[in-house]
């Protein structure tokens, strides 16, 4: 019978997305690897590959569909010796998960990793090619320690896809985020007619919410219901720092190795290095245990048209001036065309807030779970202070620290901030 190619799931918190092109046509022959059609979600454009092999029988959802449910059947591929009549009925209704499944993928917190960030227990038969599995499949896996050659799989011909993943995960004991993943998930409060709010009709538009800002109500809503935010904020002068980076700069070399570096790699490096020092604020809650990541990947915020997206510097720890620099503005301009891939946004260590650009003073971020904590940056300005007993003029930057405090104390919070201020006030040492 026909192979159905279903709606996949490009990050671990998809539940739709915008089928945006089709890379092929019905009678077209495809093979395992081929790229068959384009895919945009919340954050990003993604180019989706061929799972199967055969001839492109019928495509189900026409280009240019939006809002379409992950796990709807898209298309059908004709697998050999099938012709055009094996179609007749084929387009039953898509296979979905059940509520219960649906509920734990919801809660999961994303642990996508990237570049270089050791998978926790890997099961070893996940490498085994001979296994039908997909490679979001192998990857969840491999996260939650599943051997994946004993489970078995319910997509088509016994493909073993995410929610197979799911479900054993629900059933598993002790595994990393399990029991965040049952953690109960307060709703959103139900929609409300606008004149039941006191608005009056004909004073407002209506705009529908997209996927991507959809997105960032549901994890903000979760984020400040489930986590106990603990703010702590201090003010930063950055004199030595802004005279250090004009004087970097006027270094630079022509051609390819050219680099400007802004305040915000700046601050990206001193939050890794300070991360470094104080390592049990580098964590992520996980119920009845704290992850203690090895290195400090830092999510940075980017405003998006309708939206904002993180992308990440991985192993900030490891890095110099210039390499986040790079890795920052390449990483940034991708993500405003939303041409970054899933394992450049999800995951990470620690985030990254910078709104001074936009002249505010201070605020305070919402974290970014499943992160322990998350840097809300504000902008330099010249304030008075004292220095030495004398009240002078310098350039002052406020940053507030918010924490998770199931996973990290106050007192944690006032030692990496005291790190963080030190390596901002006399950023010579961020080259040490």
């Amino acid at each position: 019978m026909p192979i159905p190619i279903l709606m996949p799931a490009l990050s671990p918190t998809m539940e739709e997305g915008n089928l945006a092109k089709w890379l092929v046509k019905e009678g077209d022959t495809v093979s395992s690897g081929d790229l068959i059609a384009e895919i945009e979600t919340d954050k990003a454009t993604m180019e989706v590959e061929a799972v199967d092999e055969g001839v492109m029988g019928k495509i189900l959802v026409p280009a240019g569909s939006e809002g379409v449910k992950v796990n709807e059947v898209i298309a059908l591929i004709l697998e050999e010796g099938e012709d055009a009549a094996a179609l007749e009925g084929a387009a039953a209704p898509s296979p979905q998960p059940s509520p219960q499944r649906a509920e734990v993928a919801k809660a999961e917190p994303e642990r996508v990793r990237g570049p270089g960030v050791s998978a926790p227990s890997p099961a070893p038969a996940v490498s085994d090619k001979s296994i039908k599995a997909s490679p979001l499949a192998r990857r969840l896996a491999a996260q939650s320690g599943l051997d994946i050659a004993a489970l078995s799989g319910s997509g088509p011909n016994g493909r073993i896809i995410k929610r197979d993943i799911e479900a054993a995960a629900k059933g598993a004991v002790g595994l990393p985020g399990a029991a965040a993943a049952t953690a109960e998930i307060i709703p959103f409060a139900p929609a409300q007619a606008p004149q039941e709010l006191g608005i009056q009709p004909g004073t407002y538009d209506e705009v529908p919410m997209d996927t991507m800002r959809k997105t960032v109500a549901r994890r903000m809503t979760q984020s400040k219901q489930q986590v106990p935010h603990f703010p702590l904020t201090v003010d930063c002068t950055m004199d030595h720092l802004l005279t250090l980076r004009k004087d970097l700069n006027a270094r630079t070399p022509e051609g390819e190795d050219a680099y400007k570096l802004s305040v915000n790699d700046f601050v990206i490096r001193a939050a890794a290095l300070a991360l470094k020092k104080v390592p049990d604020v580098n964590v992520s809650y996980a119920g009845d245990k704290r992850l203690l990541h090895h290195h400090a990947d830092i999510a940075v915020a980017v405003a998006l048209e309708g939206g904002l997206i993180t992308p990440i510097i991985w192993q900030a720890d490891t890095k110099g001036l210039q390499e986040i620099s790079n890795d920052m503005k390449d990483k940034a301009a991708r993500a405003k065309s939303r041409k970054l891939l899933p394992e450049e946004y999800q995951g990470g260590t620690f985030s990254i807030s910078n709104l001074g650009m936009f002249g505010i003073k201070e605020f305070t971020a919402i974290i970014n779970q499943p992160h322990g904590a998350i840097l809300a940056v504000g902008a330099g300005e010249p304030r008075p202070v004292v220095i030495e007993g004398a009240l002078s003029i310098a350039t002052v930057m406020t940053c507030t620290l918010s924490l998770d405090h199931r996973v990290v104390d106050g007192a944690l919070g006032a030692a990496w901030l005291k790190a963080f201020k030190a390596y901002i006030e006399d950023p010579v040492t961020m080259l040490l």
